[in-house]
């Protein structure tokens, strides 16, 4: 395969995962009807949210979890059909030198490959064997899969050295085989690998006490409710709790530590909450300025800055941004429903009469 197709086949295979602690990259093997992932990518998380490039931000259970092999397995959507077939590659094969391609969604960004070569193919870290590759990889790529000439899937890409020179390691597939084998037979059933005796452990019988019942190490097992509980804590919690009343589910905005990312009408919105200097800052990502009629846009942006209360106009390249900014340590829900209503309401009538009234350019939105 050559790698535009490899990248344009992974484009529908590989989705986007996020909890309240940042987020990661997945891929659906159709095989085994299962989307694979880091765990520490889910890690203590009883749900998270996926969102594919042919399906629409959702919430999913976790389903299986081997800490000791840092994989997590999560149940896909309804409908699997639109995902191509993944093969899962013999790791015996692989030969220092190799091309590789590691796919992910770094640092959020939607659908990244980078290409490299696998500069070391048997590098052992704490007893495991590592694929060490010299391909890109940055927070966000975990759980991705790392992908040789053929198209086959060769690793799930786990970490990186700090502060070395593209020095990234990914788990060879057959570990992957080895769980996706292990779980089938309990398929639907949350599980959790021991990390000492590597026994399975059902949530069934992790119910009756939190050890495993096979050597009696203690296991950290997602309660119902879990998500629940994990809701922001103080300011933070506040702005979960706006987000709430307005209408929004917490779990499918949820980009991150104390970021969420959501839809006004047409305008697309950024919230973040800034823990040391207490700021929250919410911005409204409106049209693109326009070819024409650029002096009438400024003068009319600076004329509406001066009748806004507590929001501004400003540009960031060439977009035209509604922005706010809260600082308050005693800032309860009740305001900060008041407040973020008003710029979804403000966005949404500013995005449409920007591009209608002066020709401002629709934001492009990635598939």
């Amino acid at each position: 395969m050559t790698i535009q197709e490899i990248i344009e086949r992974y484009q529908n295979a590989v989705v986007q995962i996020a909890t309240r602690e940042g987020t990661g990259t997945g891929f659906f093997l159709k095989q085994w009807q299962l989307i694979a992932t880091n765990n520490h990518v889910v890690r203590g998380q009883k749900q998270v949210s996926i969102k594919g490039n042919h399906f629409e931000k959702q919430i999913t259970p976790v389903l299986f979890t081997d800490e000791r092999y840092d994989l997590a397995f999560l149940a896909p959507p309804a409908d699997t059909d639109p995902f191509p077939e993944l093969k899962l590659g013999d790791y015996s094969k692989l030969h220092d030198g190799d091309e590789v391609l590691a796919i992910g969604h770094p640092y959020g960004l939607n659908y990244t490959a980078t290409q490299g070569v696998i500069s070391r193919v048997g590098r052992v870290q704490q007893g495991i064997r590592y694929i060490q590759i010299d391909a890109a990889i940055n927070p966000g790529n975990s759980g991705g899969p790392l992908v040789n000439a053929a198209g086959e899937v060769v690793g799930v890409n786990s970490f990186i050295i700090k502060g070395g020179d593209n020095l990234g390691f990914a788990l060879p597939a057959l570990y992957l085989k080895e769980n996706l084998d292990l779980y089938v037979p309990q398929r639907g059933t949350l599980v959790i690998r021991c990390a000492a005796c590597r026994s399975l452990m059902t949530q069934t019988e992790l119910e009756l006490g939190k050890y495993c019942s096979n050597c009696g190490l203690e296991i950290a097992f997602p309660k119902e409710g879990m998500m629940e509980e994990n809701t922001g804590m103080g300011i933070a919690g506040v702005v979960e709790e706006a987000l709430k009343q307005l209408g929004y589910d917490i779990e499918l905005v949820r980009m991150g530590f104390n970021r969420w990312e959501l839809k006004a009408g047409s305008a697309n919105i950024h919230i973040a909450y800034n823990a040391d200097s207490h700021f929250i800052i919410a911005e409204a990502v409106l049209a693109r300025l326009p070819q024409s009629k650029i002096a009438e846009l400024y003068q009319f942006l600076l004329m509406e800055n001066c009748k806004l209360k507590g929001m501004s106009f400003s540009l960031q390249d060439d977009c035209i941004v509604l922005a706010s900014l809260l600082y308050n340590l005693n800032l309860k829900a009740e305001a900060c429903v008041r407040h973020l209503s008003a710029l979804f309401e403000m966005a949404d009538h500013f995005d449409d009469y920007l591009i209608g009234h002066f020709g401002s350019i629709k934001m492009l939105e990635e598939g």
